[in-house]
């Protein structure tokens, strides 16, 4: 892994589950299991990246547990506990010309159709019905706005995103 590659956190290694080395296993991803369509982690211990593959998972009620290779007992698996997931950016998945992975929006300057910086994408708030963006007002803003919550809904409210560029166009009122 080259220095400037950041690594993708998408779990969690939990506590140690059973007697030869399985861990209990968090998922950010969409769906749970879906931390398992990628190979080879990484993994954070003592603040260092390594490359750990998956012997093999499975659903324990609820639950996802997993083998690491290499991982044989209790004691190995509980030094593990805790230790973030990742992988590399180029293991993520090609999406659509029309979807964006969240961290791709994150730091985009956002402009509206009438050419007012709105500001700058400061997170992704995922909601039942659409993500919205929290958008950090620029601090000397002409509405007094310190942020601006923007429902991410293309075609109605965002009308452009350029992923390059950094640039998302919403049609929104500056004073929303």
């Amino acid at each position: 892994m080259s220095e400037n590659q950041q690594p993708i956190v998408l779990g969690k290694l939990g506590s140690s589950h059973g007697i030869k080395g399985w861990l209990k296993i968090t998922s950010y991803a969409d769906s749970v299991e879906g931390i398992f369509d990628y190979s080879p982690w990484l993994i954070k211990e003592q603040g260092v990246w390594r490359e750990v593959k998956v012997a093999q998972w499975r659903f324990q009620g609820k639950a996802l547990v997993a083998e690491l290779e290499g991982v044989t007992t209790r004691e190995h698996a509980q030094m593990l506990t805790n230790c973030d997931i990742a992988i590399l950016p180029e293991q993520m998945k090609e999406l659509a010309d029309d979807e964006f992975y969240h961290r791709d929006l994150i730091g985009c300057e956002v402009t509206n159709i009438n050419g007012y910086n709105m500001g700058i994408v400061d997170q992704i708030v995922e909601t039942g019905s659409n993500d919205v963006l929290l958008v950090k007002a620029n601090a000397k803003d002409a509405f007094g706005k310190a942020e601006r919550m923007i429902p991410f809904v293309p075609e109605q409210f965002v009308k452009q995103v350029d992923v390059q560029g950094k640039q998302i166009l919403v049609d929104w009122d500056p004073d929303f």
